[in-house]
């Protein structure tokens, strides 16, 4: 009889405790919020695929001999700042300044469209914001876009341009990406975006003033990958 009135005593408590026990858990689970492991001030570092075209309009690459794209490595770092929207929602703002090894130099007596000697790709800087989906409490999808503005170092055929010579750019950025958490303050992502630079001007070194503005049409296309801290 004692046996049965403890295990009845037992199944009441824990029955009493059950229903507490299960709001306890719903409330710490409603509280956490995925996107808030995505929030605050973070640095990162970026390397990847840069690929540069002249002309998103018109291909004219007729003959094989005309050279319209540049390729290499960009690299840099960037900064942003996130704050969460409600449990899964994230907005922030972020600026980068890289610079990348794409270039074409006319050794081979190859020209380009740009009929130049030599074309660099040099730092480009942009600015912009960044909405976020936490799709967990380790995975973010964004979106991104911005202001790009990036610089070519040029050198002319026959002295119409000098090495110490560039060209200015201005245009806009559109991405998307996953960012992955790496333990408590670390983070990982990959990401594609695209710039059109529909701008220029070139600055001229010394007492020459810099040209006017001119409009022209370059495509960039790059796939990188960035690790950093969040603080």
């Amino acid at each position: 009889m004692k046996k049965i009135i403890v295990a009845l005593a037992a199944a009441s408590a824990i029955a009493i405790a059950a229903p507490a026990f299960a709001q306890d858990a719903t409330t710490t689970d409603e509280t956490v919020s995925p996107a808030k492991n995505f929030s605050g001030l973070s640095v990162n570092t970026v390397i990847g695929w840069d690929h540069l075209r002249s002309g998103s309009t018109k291909d004219i690459d007729t003959n094989a001999d005309i050279k319209q794209s540049l390729n290499g490595i960009v690299f840099g770092g960037g900064v942003g700042f996130d704050v969460p929207l409600g449990d899964r929602l994230t907005l922030g703002a972020e600026a980068e300044a890289t610079t990348s090894s794409a270039r074409w130099d006319n050794n081979n007596g190859v020209p380009n469209t740009f009929n130049l000697g030599r074309v660099k790709a040099e730092r480009d800087l942009y600015a912009g914001a960044r909405l976020g989906f936490a799709m967990s409490p380790k995975t973010l999808l964004y979106v991104k876009g911005g202001y790009t503005n990036a610089r070519f170092a040029l050198e002319g055929n026959g002295g119409g341009f000098s090495a110490s010579q560039r060209l200015d750019t201005d245009g806009w950025r559109a991405g998307a990406g996953i960012e992955q958490k790496v333990g408590n303050h670390g983070f990982g992502r990959i990401e594609y975006r695209y710039s059109n630079y529909n701008k220029g001007e070139f600055d001229f070194n010394g007492d020459t003033p810099d040209s006017s503005r001119f409009k022209l049409d370059t495509d960039r296309h790059q796939v990188v990958a960035s690790v950093g801290v969040r603080f």
